[in-house]
């Protein structure tokens, strides 16, 4: 267990990385006697985990029912892609301008690290590798950490962890070859650092919404139907 980390903590921690890993598949039902033996815990830390997990999206309790892992869906998709969008973006509107050198050298730091990590899994080079994946969700943390509003922050994570499903489940069936996701990472960062507040809000929106586009064109995150129309950015108010 982690220095100063409870169990809790912990079962929380495993529950989530195993979800996001697609280890617990969408759609699954989460047995409590199966999890407690599993995660070597009991019902009261076990549930606690879960209520955390649902208040995320990553999973969702029914009276009777228990919890189970979000299923994937294309107009869920779309939904979650216009709340991430427009939450990101305000969020990063305000990092730009509150946030400090000491947030800088985070972001780059976070950057260099991401820069780093193998995107692909060796072992399975159908799946991201779990490193990338914590160093994209560190670098994507770092890019709005330097708002103040930790409200916004709170959400646009777990917005961020929502679409995690989506990019580890339907990577196989939306992979874009010729993308090159270090050039849009670089590309955000260098507008950020430059305060370039338009181009950077630009570039997140580009960012987010190319990811959906690819599985929606393939037709992932709901198997049987037809691709649906690429998404679009939401009219300016």
């Amino acid at each position: 267990m982690a220095s100063g980390q409870t169990k809790a903590e912990r079962i929380y921690n495993q529950l989530r990385a195993d979800i996001l890993a697609g280890r617990h598949q969408p759609g699954a039902r989460l047995r409590y006697a199966e999890l407690c033996e599993r995660y070597e815990t009991s019902m009261g830390v076990l549930r606690e985990g879960l209520l955390r997990l649902s208040e995320q999206g990553l999973v969702k309790g029914e009276p009777q029912q228990g919890f189970q892992v979000v299923s994937l869906s294309v107009p869920d998709l779309i939904d979650l892609t216009n709340a991430r969008r427009e939450l990101e973006t305000l969020t990063l509107r305000y990092a730009i301008a509150e946030g400090d050198v000491a947030w800088e050298s985070q972001l780059l730091g976070a950057h260099h690290r991401l820069s780093r990590a193998e995107q692909l899994d060796p072992d399975d080079p159908a799946r991201l590798s779990d490193t990338w994946v914590a160093a994209h969700a560190d670098f994507h943390n770092a890019l709005l950490d330097g708002c103040a509003n930790e409200r916004l922050k709170s959400i646009a994570a777990g917005l961020r962890d929502s679409a995690e499903l989506y990019r580890r489940w339907s990577l196989p069936l939306g992979h874009e070859s010729d993308r090159d996701v270090a050039a849009e990472h670089s590309g955000i960062l260098e507008a950020v650092l430059a305060r370039d507040l338009e181009l950077a809000v630009r570039r997140l929106s580009e960012h987010v919404d190319r990811t959906t586009n690819i599985l929606l064109a393939s037709g992932a995150g709901d198997p049987g139907t037809e691709p649906s129309e690429h998404l679009h950015p939401a009219p300016s108010a």
